[in-house]
């Protein structure tokens, strides 16, 4: 037998340990999956809403100690519902494309694993933030958390078209929670952000939905661009559009921003509407696939809301 196929013939069990197995992954690619059960990439949109809000309520510079306390805190209360999703979706996840490689698919973690950390996330970010910022931050990002998991997860996902949209409920909550661990209230300047945040993810999500359309529907999950046409889809994108930008505007008769605000938010938005407006044309116009280029506002819709809110932290050092 070749000696180098052959390594029990010249490794201990100690020495074998070192190697991965199918059965046991390396460590390495154990805390990337953990990770990855946290869905970093949403977390950037909890960070880019979070600290400005905390900038424009301090209206200024924020306690540097607080803004990370309430971001570790936040990430911990998001990375958890993350994980409890994936934990519930294990069952769809294994059949679409675009979650095949996930922890829970590949079998490097197991759904019990998989459970016991998102619980302890949920725990360890309520403590966190209980103790660390206050009270009505921590019970903000727990309803948030209770919200995405029971609400959206569990009851609305895999029953409604407008799933999506009460799942951006839970998606503004970080800006309540930030707003709230600076002053310990919340006010209509954060609500309106946070309703900024709702009518954004719709009109942000559908475009990759519509994308993804033989993923949703091979697996009986109804997002709208399953249930609807295009052309439907794309109406309701402008519908939305329309609110997000109505209610990013309203900020300065609230009296809390001004003019660089103002003026940023009516120039995204003005760029927001154009993509949105051309994008029902040429659904309108019968364009599929490659020619409709939906993914082109699913990446303007990234930049939108993290210009609209860089604006909203500059802003108070310019008033």
């Amino acid at each position: 037998m070749d000696p180098v196929l052959d390594r029990t013939a010249h490794t201990s069990p100690s020495h074998l340990s070192r190697f991965p197995t199918p059965d046991r992954p390396a460590p390495a690619a154990r805390v990337a999956a953990f990770v990855a059960l946290t869905k970093p990439r949403i977390i950037e949109l909890l960070l880019v809403t979070t600290i400005p809000v905390m900038f424009l309520a301090a209206r200024g510079i924020p306690d540097l100690t607080l803004v990370l306390a309430t971001c570790a805190g936040g990430y911990l209360s998001a990375g958890s519902a993350c994980a409890f999703n994936m934990y519930l979706d294990r069952d769809i996840d294994a059949r679409m494309d675009r979650t095949a490689g996930r922890p829970l698919v590949t079998g490097v973690v197991s759904p019990r694993e998989c459970l016991i950390f998102a619980s302890t996330l949920a725990l360890a970010s309520a403590g966190w933030l209980w103790f660390l910022v206050n009270p009505l931050s921590a019970l903000l990002a727990s309803g948030a958390l209770l919200f995405y998991t029971v609400i959206y997860t569990m009851l609305l996902k895999r029953r409604t078209s407008q799933n999506i949209v009460w799942g951006g409920l839970a998606g503004g909550m970080p800006v309540l929670t930030g707003w709230s661990a600076v002053t310990g209230s919340v006010s209509w300047t954060a609500v309106a952000l946070c309703l900024v945040v709702f009518c954004w993810t719709p009109p942000h999500y559908w475009p990759l939905s519509i994308k993804t359309r033989a993923d949703y529907e091979r697996v009986g999950v109804p997002m709208l661009p399953v249930v609807a046409g295009t052309t439907v889809v794309t109406r309701q994108i402008l519908l939305y559009s329309w609110l997000m930008v109505a209610l990013s505007l309203s900020l300065w008769p609230l009296g809390r921003v001004g003019w660089f605000y103002t003026c940023a938010a009516v120039a995204l938005g003005g760029c927001w509407l154009r993509e949105a407006h051309a994008l029902h044309a040429r659904a309108k116009a019968g364009l599929r696939g490659a020619k409709l280029r939906e993914m082109r506002l699913f990446h303007w819709s990234i930049s939108y809301i993290s210009l609209l809110f860089t604006a909203v932290a500059i802003d108070p050092f310019l008033r």
